[in-house]
């Protein structure tokens, strides 16, 4: 056979990138724009470069679970593949989670992030889900006022030290109930010990200094008997088991039923000698996509841990965590699809057809502009979010943080619509996206070896977890102030009068978000033929 077909390759994904440069340049001062794009530059080469490659290489590998030792000890050791070993080293060397909380740039420390998060997340199999895990679990602790865990935990989730780096895991579904996490039946139970009342929080000491361990060891430098609660139940489908914390949702003994009886959690994974504290870990799941990451189905078996805020009310005490994980994946969402037309480009050039290259056929082009339209706005929306999580991250803090603008009452209500907007919209985009590009590629795109399948599969989760595009439709409704009319009356008259009041205290920001949609489709307007104003690698 002498035809080869040459394969779609990448450039670097920083410089060949025209939306997030020009947005970038838009909305960064100067001079914290030429302080920040060298890393952003370095790492777009690893992108497209070393870490795409290895991503390559490593396609037929996933993380395995290894139940007994040879001795019939049981010891649940799960180990992940070497792109995920390369992920983490990387994630901390950029600062991929600190970046947010070093603050050196006020609220645009939060855009400065997701940019990061948008140029990695596609070359690492979704090592993005452990990292939006951990910035949430930093978020919520900070949030929660819990002084002792907060220095027991956030300097590890949020160092750029690699030996002292920890991951955090959420641990929420059932097999009772997903979304619906009130009929959660994991049960939590107090200890009596020495210095310690029930129920009380606190109680955990800090070593003086950050211990020294391996990437996947996490030995917790506390005794169990500083943690006042022993949890008992199934956690159905925890992902990123390997991680060194988790933050969980169990119900005290005594509480009643729902999710106002449900208290949010604190435990460390593994004891001094790096086994998993009275968890069992009995199977990791066999999922569409996402295979990388290790998602487990556990069961706690006085599992130690310790109360984060109180002894109810855990679902709203864990929200931060949410909201945080949400903008993680609608950034994962614009990246994936980012990463699917940046080879669906190269390839057209690279694919001839009838006598011509693709990317000379003005129907093929036509298709892809509009894919690429559908990127552009929901990269717009996503990092528009981005921008007012950070304003408000930073709001009320000392004028030293560097802020650089407080966030007003109506930017408030619009963040916490638009987060589950944004989410389950992008999310939807990124799975038909995905597929058009598939399309774009041919028997190509169908078939494994490419690597290009995955990025269908991988996408697939991204409607699912952290709210279905429904619960997330209830909780904007929420935003508006009209969702328990929408559930208690079977006429939608009051919920829709209701609606245009609430929805016009944010239009004028809602209209900024059109805006930016419209301009982004029309700088991909393209006469036949022509590429134009199209991003390619």
């Amino acid at each position: 056979m002498s035809f080869q077909q040459p394969p779609p390759s990448l450039g670097n994904q920083y410089e060949d990138d025209r939306v997030l440069r020009s947005y970038l340049a838009r909305v960064l001062p100067e001079t914290m724009l030429r302080e920040i794009e060298p890393s952003l530059i370095e790492l777009g080469r690893l992108a497209g470069g070393d870490l795409y490659q290895m991503q390559l290489a490593d396609r037929l590998n996933e993380p395995t679970l290894t139940q007994w030792d040879a001795w019939g000890n049981r010891i649940d050791h799960v180990e992940v593949t070497p792109l995920w070993r390369e992920a983490e080293r990387i994630a901390v060397d950029h600062g991929l989670v600190a970046t947010a909380y070093e603050q050196r740039h006020g609220s645009l420390s939060r855009v400065h992030q997701c940019a990061l998060a948008y140029l990695f997340t596609p070359s690492t199999d979704i090592y993005s889900c452990p990292l939006a895990m951990t910035d949430g679990a930093a978020r919520t602790l900070l949030s929660s006022g819990n002084q002792a865990l907060l220095d027991r935990a956030v300097p590890h989730l949020t160092t750029r030290n690699p030996e002292d780096f920890w991951t955090a895991g959420q641990w929420m579904t059932e097999l009772t109930g997903g979304s619906d996490v009130g009929l959660s039946e994991a049960v939590a139970k107090t200890v009596t010990q020495e210095g310690m009342s029930q129920g009380q929080e606190g109680g955990i000491s800090t070593p003086a200094g950050l211990p020294r361990w391996g990437p996947r060891l996490a030995p917790a430098l506390i005794s169990e008997s500083q943690f006042a609660w022993r949890l008992y139940g199934t956690k159905w489908f925890a992902s990123a088991i390997t991680s060194q914390i988790a933050l969980t949702l169990a119900r005290p003994e005594g509480n009643p039923p729902g999710g106002r009886g449900l208290a949010l959690f604190y435990l460390e994974l593994r004891d001094e000698s790096g086994r998993l504290r009275n968890i069992q870990i009995n199977r990791l799941k066999d999922k569409l996509g996402t295979r990388k990451v290790p998602t487990a189905e556990l069961t706690l078996v006085g599992t130690p841990a310790q109360l984060v805020k109180g002894t109810t009310d855990g679902v709203r005490n864990i929200a931060p965590l949410l909201n945080i994980t949400r903008l993680w994946n609608g950034i994962s969402a614009v990246a994936l699809m980012r990463r699917g037309l940046a080879l669906a480009f190269d390839f057209a050039r690279k694919r001839t057809a009838f006598g011509a290259p693709l990317s000379e056929k003005p129907l093929h082009m036509d298709t892809l502009a509009g894919l690429q339209a559908e990127a552009e706005a929901a990269f717009h929306l996503a990092f528009y979010v981005a921008e007012l999580t950070g304003r408000a991250e930073t709001a009320g803090m000392p004028l030293g943080i560097n802020r650089t603008g407080e966030i007003d009452e109506d930017e408030t209500l619009l963040l916490r619509l638009l987060t589950p907007v944004m989410k389950l919209t992008t999310g939807k985009q990124a799975v038909l996206v995905l597929s058009e590009v598939l399309e774009a590629f041919g028997g190509a795109g169908y078939v494994e070896d490419t690597g290009l399948p995955q990025l269908l599969r991988d996408s697939q989760v991204l409607p699912i977890w952290e709210g279905t595009t429904n619960v997330l439709s209830l909780d904007a409704l929420r935003a508006l102030g009209v969702a328990s009319n929408v559930q208690e009356s079977p006429s939608p008259g009051k919920a829709i009068s209701n609606q245009r009041s609430a929805e016009s205290r944010v239009g004028d920001s809602v209209s900024t978000i059109r805006g930016s949609d419209q301009a982004a489709v029309s700088q991909v307007g393209m006469s036949q033929g022509e590429e134009g104003g199209i991003s390619t690698p």
